[in-house]
């Protein structure tokens, strides 16, 4: 998904904020106004922290508010598994709180409300324009044989786990595998944070070998890239995985709210509503 002058401008505000050294600004500017076309807002973020780090050394870890936000879920964790089972379709609503989870996202979002997230838990009735994209999923994984989930935030991670738990139920003989970020970016799900969680008990989980905030097929390492390649149905959560895989020819599910300008305007909805699409290859 290319960068927009006023994406462009975003990323630069928000750099701003961390810092005001002339020379460092000077820098990002450099990387923004120089992007190349198929440059995406994760890889130009990934390569401001390179910047970052070169002036500053490393940015202040998100770790005690990953821990935090997955230490929630896992406390609802039984509740909202509840829920799930006593819904019409457990695998729909499963996929419909894990895509609230998504809320859970301090890249996009300017605040992140502990309230208004278990609030929005409270919304997770599937839309009309969801029904036809999450039958096709459906489908597709009926005659699947490897599902593959690319991940996005912590917290998130325990919801997707519980649509993970539900689709294993329905296709039993379906292979899970998850992908998962190569080291700390914001507050995004690592190796160790999907161990915390547990989701390595119902899925595989395979690390992007990056500090980048989204899935850039050329710089994965091998065993991520076979699994993109390999895997008959793939769901990408979050904006991230969707600036930088789409448009990419390949055939992926997306799931996310919509938490910024570009993408209420692209998919013409109201700020942190939910989205689920089919890109064909």
């Amino acid at each position: 998904m290319r960068v927009t002058e006023s994406c462009a401008e975003c990323l630069y505000d928000k750099q701003k904020n961390l810092s005001k050294d002339e020379n460092y600004l000077k820098e990002i500017k450099s990387i923004i106004d120089n992007r190349g076309e198929n440059d995406t807002s994760p890889y130009l973020v990934y390569r401001f922290h390179e910047v970052y780090e070169k002036y500053f050394g490393k940015q202040a870890p998100y770790k005690d508010i990953k821990k935090k936000y997955n230490d929630l879920v896992l406390s609802i964790e039984a509740s909202v598994r509840e829920k799930i089972e006593a819904s019409e379709d457990s695998v729909v609503k499963a996929l419909m709180y894990a895509r609230v989870g998504n809320y859970i996202d301090f890249g996009a979002m300017n605040h992140v409300d502990e309230d208004q997230f278990l609030s929005l838990l409270e919304c997770t009735q599937m839309n009309e324009r969801d029904e036809p994209v999450i039958q096709s999923l459906l489908n597709q994984c009926a005659d699947a044989k490897d599902f593959l989930l690319i991940t996005d935030n912590c917290g998130e991670i325990v919801l997707d786990k519980l649509f993970l738990e539900q689709l294993q139920k329905r296709f039993p003989k379906l292979r899970l595998s998850v992908l998962v970020r190569g080291d700390e970016v914001l507050n995004d799900a690592t190796i160790e944070d999907a161990e915390y969680v547990g989701i390595g008990k119902v899925a595989r989980v395979i690390s992007n070998g990056l500090s980048i905030a989204g899935t850039v097929y050329d710089l994965l390492p091998d065993e991520a890239k076979e699994a993109l390649d390999q895997a008959d149905v793939i769901l990408a959560k979050g904006q991230g995985n969707y600036e930088s895989l789409c448009k990419q020819g390949m055939h992926i599910f997306y799931s996310f709210l919509c938490k910024c300008e570009l993408f209420t305007s692209r998919f013409d909805v109201p700020k942190l509503t939910g989205i689920i699409v089919e890109e064909q290859d």
